[in-house]
């Protein structure tokens, strides 16, 4: 399965990134798609690294945040907006990790989780407590 995944810059909780050794450890993935940003993509990147499973990365433009994570495969850098659509559009499952566990207009991470739902794809929610929400409905 290909999993495409989405957090904030600032990071994720222990309890989001125990939830996900959880979650990768009972499921058949077989590449990690990210953003390539500080924070949630690069601490992905690690995890999947941990795991052995290959990682996609899909870096902004704007390299001010970007994590420059070593990534099995590079894309080439897009504008926030189309790389975050060109993850979930590469995969099958998107994987969330916000910052809030409600909704937020203009946050990177709750916009790629609302094309992800409007494109009809499954949406494993990790709430800032590390409660999973699975097929999200906003």
């Amino acid at each position: 399965m290909r999993l495409g995944f989405t957090g904030t810059q600032r990071g994720m909780t222990v309890e989001q990134q125990t939830t996900i050794w959880k979650l990768l450890s009972e499921l058949q993935i077989d590449e990690i798609h990210h953003g390539d940003c500080i924070g949630s993509d690069a601490k992905m990147d690690a995890i999947a690294k941990a795991f052995r499973i290959k990682t996609i990365a899909y870096p902004p433009i704007n390299s001010y945040k970007r994590a420059y994570c070593d990534a099995d495969e590079i894309k080439d850098p897009e504008e926030y907006l189309k790389r975050n659509h060109n993850i979930v559009d590469a995969t099958e499952v998107l994987l969330a990790t916000p910052l809030t566990a409600d909704e937020v207009l203009r946050s990177g991470t709750w916009s790629t989780i609302r094309y992800a739902m409007k494109t009809h794809k499954p949406v494993y929610l990790i709430q800032p407590g590390g409660k999973l929400n699975e097929t999200v409905q906003l």
